[in-house]
């Protein structure tokens, strides 16, 4: 008498390699503790967007107002972020935006919670969440705000000083380019420097535009 097989059975995948909405990636990331800035930020800030967006933005991390309200980029940085995508021709319902940290790190300043830089620590500790967001999207084009995003995607030797609007490919099959934040045309010193710095934001936003057309036209 044959003996029947046992079903294989499958190795057992990292948790966030799974396949997951992003409703229960948000869901399960309101509880998380993975660093200790959950103790000081007011809530877990997930991304938000089209659940299977072309384009998909990165930044830092979320700053006061979006603290509070619970949402991306809708505080100073995210309005400026929303004129630059009106002049460069990206609808921000079309996209997906989210930052490399979910909770706001602060420091206080007499009434004032103060912005601080997430360390290495900290951006690794909310990787995996990214991670689910990217696997759960799946763009074809990263668009890195900033420092902070841009290493946290290409590595720490990255500097968006020298290699801005560079377009790479990365080994998950979509295309990365990096670009400055938009918190840091609200830092520059005088309004000249902010018109200027806000035309180059524009430039770089136009190009993936036009590089996401050429792939649709492909």
């Amino acid at each position: 008498m044959a003996t029947r097989r046992k079903p294989a059975v499958q190795a057992e995948l990292p948790l966030f390699v799974k396949p997951r909405g992003l409703e229960v990636l948000a869901s399960e990331a309101r509880h998380c503790k993975n660093c200790d800035l959950w103790k000081t930020g007011t809530q877990t800030v997930f991304g938000e967007g089209a659940a299977h967006a072309r384009l998909f933005f990165i930044g830092e991390q979320p700053g006061d107002k979006e603290d509070l309200e619970g949402r991306p980029f809708v505080g100073p940085a995210g309005n400026l972020l929303n004129t630059a995508f009106e002049q460069a021709g990206i609808n921000r319902n079309d996209v997906y935006v989210t930052n490399a940290v979910k909770h706001f790190k602060w420091e206080p300043r007499g009434k004032r919670r103060i912005h601080q830089k997430p360390n290495a620590s900290e951006v690794a500790a909310c990787r995996p969440w990214l991670d689910g967001e990217l696997a759960a999207v799946k763009p074809e084009i990263v668009v890195c705000l900033g420092a902070t995003a841009a290493q946290a995607i290409l590595g720490k030797s990255f500097r968006v000083t020298k290699q801005r609007g560079e377009f790479l490919q990365s080994p998950e099959g979509y295309t990365v380019v990096a670009t400055v934040h938009p918190s840091s045309i609200l830092r520059a010193p005088d309004e000249d420097a902010r018109h200027q710095e806000m035309r180059l934001f524009v430039d770089d936003l136009r190009k993936v535009a036009e590089r996401m057309n050429t792939k649709r036209a492909a």
